[in-house]
C-alpha cells in the first residue's frame, strides 16, 4: 500500500517537473532581433543616354526658356546644346575636371570648376553629383550611420555629409527618389530636387519632369536660382553617341 502510494506520489513529482518545466520554458521571452529597415532605389543604368528637353533657368533678375538637346556617357560626361525659337543660343559641356558654357548669341563662353562651384554654395559638389541629380538617381552614396524611416507611402533616407544633411524621399511603390534636399548647417545654404512624371526608358522608370532649387547666401544677400526640366523623349542604349564641343577663337572668355 505504501509502496503504490510513493509510487503514485513519485509520478506525479515527475509530472510536475515535467509540466514546471514546459511552463518555465513558455514564460521564456526568446528577444527578436528585427532586421535594420532597408529599401531598394531604382535607378537608370546605362552606357549611353539622349533625350530633348525644356529648360527654364530662373533667378531673381530673370528667366530664360530654352529647348535642349542632351547626351550623357555614363560617368564621363554630359553635352547639352540650347536654341531659343530654332536658333542654336549655346551649348554646355560637362565633364570630370569642369563645366563649360558656351553662349553664340554674345560670342563668349565660361569655364567652372568643381572646386569654385562647391565653394560658392559650400556643398561637395562634382560631375557624379551633377549626373545624378540630371538622371534621378542617388547623389549621395551610401554612408555610415545613416537613418531610414519608413510609411505607407514613402521611405525618408537621412544622411550626413560633413556639415551637409541630406533626406531622400523615396516612393514606396516606385522605389524611385522623387525628393531631395541637401542643406548645409554653416551657411543654411539649400539645394532641393522634385522629380515627377516619371515614364519606362530601358527597364528602368526615369523622371521627365525635375526642379532643381539652390538657395545660397551672397553679399547682397540669399539667392535662388531654379532649374526645371521638362523632357519630350528620352531613351538609354549601348549604341556610342558624339560629343561634338568647339570654342571659336573670336569668343571671350568672361
Amino acid at each position: 500500500m505504501l509502496a503504490s502510494v510513493c509510487s503514485r506520489s513519485v509520478r506525479w513529482l515527475l509530472l510536475a517537473a515535467v509540466v514546471g518545466v514546459f511552463q518555465s520554458c513558455s514564460k521564456k521571452t526568446v528577444p527578436v532581433v528585427a532586421p535594420p529597415p532597408h529599401v531598394d532605389i531604382q535607378e537608370i543604368d546605362f552606357g549611353y543616354l539622349q533625350g530633348k528637353a525644356r529648360l527654364t533657368f530662373k533667378d531673381d533678375k530673370r528667366e530664360r526658356d530654352v529647348r535642349a538637346n542632351i547626351r550623357v556617357r555614363k560617368d564621363s560626361v554630359i553635352w547639352m546644346t540650347f536654341s531659343v525659337a530654332g536658333i542654336q543660343g549655346g551649348k554646355a559641356l560637362l565633364n570630370k575636371d569642369s563645366i563649360t558654357v558656351v553662349s553664340t548669341v554674345d560670342k563668349e563662353y565660361y569655364v567652372f570648376s568643381y572646386a569654385e562651384l562647391s565653394k560658392r554654395f559650400n556643398f561637395t559638389i562634382d560631375y557624379a553629383t551633377l549626373e545624378a541629380a540630371l538622371l534621378g538617381n542617388r547623389i549621395v552614396p551610401k554612408t555610415e550611420g545613416e537613418q531610414l524611416t519608413v510609411s505607407e507611402t514613402a521611405a525618408i533616407l537621412d544622411q550626413q555629409s560633413g556639415s551637409v544633411a541630406i533626406r531622400n524621399e523615396i516612393n514606396n511603390l516606385t522605389k524611385k527618389i522623387e525628393k531631395v534636399q541637401l542643406r548645409e548647417s554653416t551657411t543654411s545654404n539649400e539645394l532641393k530636387i522634385d522629380y515627377s512624371n516619371f515614364q519606362p526608358v530601358g527597364n528602368k522608370l526615369f523622371p521627365y519632369n525635375g526642379t532643381i532649387s539652390v538657395f545660397y547666401k551672397t553679399a547682397a544677400g540669399i539667392v535662388n536660382n531654379t532649374i526645371t526640366l521638362e523632357y519630350s523623349k528620352a531613351e538609354v542604349g549601348d549604341k556610342e553617341l558624339k560629343f561634338p564641343f568647339n570654342i571659336p577663337k573670336r569668343y571671350e572668355r568672361r
